[in-house]
């Protein structure tokens, strides 16, 4: 009832000029549709309509006809040009109530052959006795008009498609900026929306303080900001961050891509910078916010020699436009990226890209915070601990954590329940991190047994040696792309900095399901394959970047330049290093593999009771968690108590109670 006794509120007042704005299209659309069907009956009518009734007669075979006496006074009758042709028949007009035997001809069209050869053409009929009809014209004027109608509609359905394109596919509009402009009242994204990066936010009121009050600072001789470089991994929230600064200013937004402006033409990217500026300048105090800035402002010199490349004249557009800005302009360029190596040194000198805002993964109370601002739009019950999941999701950023709170509303509707529960969140969880479970995917019994060693193997040697991650789930239901089972380790706090002790328990803990398989098949698998190519990964980065190898020293030896903030993302460099150092190099990995998996046989060599038992319990219940794992562990203690991430003696050393990599989220779930 509210909605009808107020029907025209304030803020539905852009509504009905939104509705104004779409009749013109819609006109336009049944302009074309009324274009169409005439075309359609003009094309109908010109196949099926201009069909001739009648014998068709050659021309030439007609005058012989006449000069043989064929044709004469006594079989052509009525001869007349009709419609553009020459027609006669062959009998007089039947008479009244007697059936006609009449056959009709027609021959040449009488348009094609001329004045006077049409009066030449009556003179020779008539010499043979033949009365010729001239009372019909020759040329009929609807044949014209015709042409020249289906003409004008040629016309008109080319003009209707330029203007449908609106400009954009003519070769006079390349240049056009491809920009989005939001109006002030179309951005209601404001800094109450983000959450979980509040020294990001800090750093950019002071950006909209500089947007609301320009001349506050330009009276005391300061300038704005001409750029605002958001770094940070993908889906920390920095598109989300540029909208919150326009919203908050209340300034016109001007978004794109850094791939809008790059096109085959050279010429085009740059005309497209310098309309973008000029259009912000219009508008002024705006911001022009630039996604994926790699992708336009790469580091120049990568052309081929004596070329042009179209992507370095529009940096460079892009350079002298932000540098040229006046004092008065309050204008401000935000730009994303998530490669900041790549960009060009010019880009970010002072003058330009003034401030750099990173944009980092939340830790737990921005996790936290992060999940309050989305649990608030999905039903959820009051049992919910949403600390403990911040917990549960180390290195998870905001679109993560988005599409887990997705995730669980989604299970939870599939259960048929009226709200969210813990179960569906930590459900979604494993399903982020380890994939979909597969639960209808037949696994022979022997396939079974080995992969539950493999996974038995994994957990045990992680809760026998120190400075490892405890251990959350173990399983062997498949899941993702072709694990089979997988060991879920979880982080208890969250670290910068791990020690090499640490990273050589890590290994350890990889290898252990080989190991298990080596223990009690006498042979391996082929379920080890992501393992070991951690391991190796691990082991690699051990000895040529963190000069953790005591025969190498502590020297660089990494080949590979990779973005601090995508994973697997490094570009291959020149070897920099002799053979015989590569060759060192390689041996120092095979060292602390082969040391690890030692340690691991050794483990599970000594624990072999414990791992049957493990084994027997998780093919049965195909699920174990870390309670049940405990109490298998407890049954057997021999001594002091064996815990996830402890030393066997039961003690905890110092460096246990640090925070843990963040590197290590993406190990918690280890396919077999």
């Amino acid at each position: 009832m509210s909605d009808n006794e107020q029907p025209t509120p304030p803020p539905e007042k852009p509504e009905p000029s939104k509705k104004r704005k779409a009749e013109p299209g819609s006109s336009n659309n049944l302009f074309m549709y009324l274009l169409v069907i005439v075309a359609i009956v003009l094309l109908a009518y010109s196949l099926f309509g201009t069909q001739q009734a009648g014998e068709e007669l050659v021309y030439t075979e007609f005058l012989e006809g006449l000069e043989t006496r064929r044709f004469d006074k006594t079989n052509v009758h009525k001869l007349r040009f009709e419609n553009g042709f020459i027609r006669f028949q062959d009998q007089p007009e039947p008479e009244e109530g007697s059936p006609p035997k009449t056959t009709k001809y027609y021959t040449i069209p009488v348009v094609s052959m001329g004045s006077h050869l049409q009066k030449e053409f009556v003179d020779y009929v008539n010499s043979k006795g033949i009365e010729v009809d001239l009372g019909t014209p020759t040329a009929e004027w609807h044949s014209v008009f015709y042409l020249i109608f289906i003409t004008m509609l040629f016309l008109m359905l080319l003009f209707f498609l330029i203007r449908r394109l609106g400009g954009a596919g003519t070769a006079m509009s390349f240049g056009r900026s491809r920009g989005r402009l939001y109006a002030q009242e179309d951005i209601n994204t404001t800094f109450d929306d983000v959450a979980g990066i509040e020294e990001a936010v800090e750093e950019l009121r002071e950006v909209v303080e500089f947007l609301k009050t320009p001349g506050k600072y330009q009276a005391l001789g300061g300038r704005i900001p001409r750029g605002v470089l958001l770094v940070g991994p993908p889906g920390t929230g920095k598109t989300l961050l540029a909208k919150a600064v326009a919203g908050e200013a209340g300034v016109p937004f001007i978004g794109l891509s850094g791939s809008d402006f790059v096109e085959m033409f050279v010429g085009v990217g740059a005309a497209r910078v310098r309309e973008m500026f000029q259009q912000a300048a219009q508008r002024s105090p705006s911001i022009i916010f630039i996604d994926e800035l790699d992708a336009l402002g790469k580091v120049r010199g990568s052309g081929m020699p004596g070329g042009h490349d179209e992507r370095e004249q529009t940096l460079n557009a892009l350079l002298v436009e932000m540098d040229g800005f006046s004092t008065e302009q309050s204008v401000i360029v935000m730009a994303a990226t998530n490669r900041p190596e790549k960009l060009d040194p010019a880009l970010l000198r002072p003058g330009r890209f003034d401030r750099n805002v990173l944009v980092d993964r939340p830790d737990v109370k921005g996790r936290e915070a992060i999940f309050k601002v989305h649990v608030s739009k999905i039903k959820m019950d009051d049992s919910v601990d949403l600390a403990r999941i911040a917990k549960l999701t180390p290195g998870f950023v905001g679109a993560d954590l988005a599409n887990l709170v997705n995730e669980a509303a989604l299970l939870a509707a599939r259960a048929n329940k009226t709200c969210v529960t813990m179960e569906e969140f930590e459900e979604g969880i494993e399903r982020v991190i380890a994939g979909l479970e597969k639960q209808t995917r037949i696994i022979h019994e022997d396939e079974k047994q080995r992969v539950a060693y493999h996974e038995c193997g994994h957990a045990l040697v992680a809760c026998s040696l120190p400075h490892t991650d405890p251990v959350h789930k173990i399983s062997i239901i498949p899941r993702g792309l072709g694990a089979l089972g997988y060991t879920m380790q979880r982080p208890e706090d969250e670290r910068q900095l791990v020690m090499q002790s640490e990273l050589q328990n890590r290994i350890c803990v990889l290898l252990g399901g080989i190991a298990a398989e080596d223990i009690v098949f006498n042979e391996t698998s082929t379920g080890a394959q992501n393992d070991l190519q951690r391991a190796t990964d691990i082991a690699r980065r051990m000895v040529t970047e963190f000069g953790m190898s005591p025969k190498l020293g502590r020297v660089h030896y990494s080949e590979t330049r990779q973005s601090p903030f995508l994973a697997g993302s490094g570009i291959a460099a020149e070897p920099a290093h002799s053979e015989d150092t590569v060759r060192e190099i390689d041996l120092e990995v095979k060292r602390i593999i082969d040391e690890a998996a030692e340690t691991a046989y050794e483990v599970l060599t000594n624990q072999r009771e414990v791992l049957e038992h493990m084994t027997k319990d998780l093919i049965e219940v195909e699920v174990m968690n870390a309670e049940h794992l405990q109490r298998i562990l407890d049954e057997h203690k021999t001594g002091p108590q064996i815990k996830p991430g402890t030393h066997a003696t039961g003690q905890t050393t110092a460096e246990e109670d640090e925070e843990s990599d963040e590197d290590s989220v993406r190990d918690a779930a280890d396919g077999a």
